[in-house]
């Protein structure tokens, strides 16, 4: 350690005392800089014990809260872990890497076809890496999330839990919350539901998972949008449907040609408040056009509102959900996207002819959602504490996508890389790529850097020429967003180089 400690002092004298010092940088980012080059260089040895803050702060004359800020974007850039009484530790380099068994047809002869089937979906799994926060799509403001609050309730709860509370709870979720979501649900989105057809579940996929269980059988249609979610054709994919595209126009999924192209289907996904990864928001005339659709094909709509907060808080297009007369539309909704994603709590509502049969898989699969968490999030609507978390919610995530949007278009000007502009507040931003570039091979690179983005190919069902980055803007605050920035065009910078 005392070698350690004199070497990162050596390094920080000579930047402090350059001639040509880092303009513009805080003191925090200049000793984060300093680590990370120090760590990339392998100068510190793998799985090190760095310093303590307290102790690297008196050696470099500065504040233990510098040393701590500098340490927590090493941990974002997933180099370094904090371990309780360990302090922080360099991540080793092997647990960056997933490594997936070779699969082929006969080690796994022994598998159903739907097993089969998901075990050909490695290559869709666009998961977020915990550590990696720049810029995984999808997530909120994490660092602004009431955790005393949420912890005061969960003590609460322990505190006054009773024997009989521990055992089995309704596989539908606590009675108290499912009228909660649908009192919520009716103020923010109109939507007009007995608390009997309110499921909580983990999130949407869980919704999907058992939505195409009871009612797709192996190789009948679902219509997707073109592009959208990955992990909505994994799930799709992997239960053996068959999947027709639904081209993306301004307004959404095109119904026209859904009509020319024929396609018929019990289930059609959509996400109207906000098209996952263009950002489109359906009007109220393609709404209505989509319901018609639905009717003369019989069909079941899967509306996936699953960051409606952001686009209908202050200006709402009534829900398909709250336009169906037929009452055949199925309205998702989480709280992962609002929240934070590792609680795991959604809700879906169904039509009352579906509540029995959602209700069974439930029981008889997942069981049912932590009661405990339960609790804790109804008491956060109860007490208004979700509420005010949501106006904080949107006026962050408002400033740190105008920051991310004006320093983009800045550093990467004439680099190659465009920011798609749109104006609905979603948690991520499209960039297009210009050039012949996989984007696949540019998501690999960053991910070596220990950053996060997702691919725009990886969206469309079918090839597509189209090739694009999808950045998650508001996970992290504003300082840390240009460092990253900054770092990917020098990573793009040489990557393009090298092609040529």
């Amino acid at each position: 350690m005392p070698v350690l400690l004199k070497k990162i002092k050596d390094e920080y004298t000579n930047i402090v005392e350059s001639t040509r010092p880092i303009k513009g940088d805080k003191l925090y980012i200049q000793i984060y800089k300093l680590l990370y080059k120090m760590i990339i260089k392998t100068e510190i040895p793998d799985s090190f014990v760095l310093p303590p803050t307290r102790i690297l702060a008196d050696t470099l004359g500065v504040s233990r809260s510098t040393i701590i800020k500098a340490y927590d974007i090493l941990i974002l850039d997933g180099l370094v872990v904090s371990k309780r009484n360990s302090g922080y530790q360099l991540k080793p380099k092997e647990s960056n890497q997933i490594i997936y068994a070779q699969s082929n047809e006969t080690n796994h002869l022994e598998l159903s076809k739907i097993g089969k089937s998901f075990l050909e979906l490695a290559d869709y799994n666009v998961s977020n890496s915990a550590e990696n926060l720049a810029f995984s799509p999808g997530l909120p403001p994490l660092d602004i999330f009431p955790i005393s609050q949420w912890k005061n309730l969960t003590n609460m709860y322990w505190k006054e839990i009773e024997f009989a509370n521990l055992a089995y709870s309704p596989s539908s979720g606590i009675e108290k919350l499912k009228s909660n979501v649908a009192n919520y649900l009716a103020l923010t989105r109109n939507i007009q539901c007995n608390p009997s057809q309110v499921f909580i579940v983990s999130g949407s996929m869980q919704s999907l998972f058992i939505l195409s269980s009871i009612l797709l059988n192996p190789g009948e249609n679902v219509i997707l949008e073109d592009p959208t979610f990955p992990n909505v054709h994994a799930v799709f994919k992997g239960l053996l449907a068959n999947i027709l595209v639904g081209t993306i126009d301004k307004k959404g999924i095109n119904v026209d040609y859904l009509r020319e192209a024929k396609h018929q289907s019990k289930l059609i996904h959509v996400t109207p408040s906000c098209h996952y990864p263009l950002g489109i928001i359906m009007p109220l005339e393609r709404r209505e056009e989509l319901l018609q659709f639905a009717d003369e094909n019989q069909s079941y709509i899967i509306e996936n509102d699953y960051e409606h907060e952001l686009n209908n808080w202050e200006k709402q297009i009534p829900s398909i959900f709250s336009l169906d007369k037929r009452q055949k539309t199925i309205y998702l909704g989480t709280f992962n996207r609002i929240l934070h994603p590792s609680l795991r709590i959604g809700y879906i509502i169904v039509p009352q002819n579906l509540k029995l049969p959602f209700e069974l898989m439930l029981k008889h699969s997942h069981r049912f959602v932590s009661p405990s968490i339960q609790f804790v999030l109804n008491q956060f609507i109860e007490r208004k504490v979700l509420h005010n978390h949501l106006n904080n919610l949107i006026a962050i995530t408002k400033e740190r996508k105008l920051f991310f949007h004006d320093q983009f278009n800045e550093i990467f000007k004439g680099s190659g890389l465009s920011l798609m502009a749109n104006n609905t507040l979603s948690l991520q931003s499209l960039v297009k790529i210009k050039g012949n570039y996989l984007d696949k091979e540019i998501v690999d690179l960053l991910s070596k850097n220990n950053i996060s983005v997702h691919s725009f190919n990886k969206c469309f069902n079918a090839h597509s020429p189209e090739q694009g980055l999808i950045f998650g803007h508001c996970s992290i605050a504003k300082p840390i967003i240009k460092n990253k920035l900054i770092r990917i065009n020098s990573i793009f910078q040489e990557f393009q180089s090298n092609q040529k």
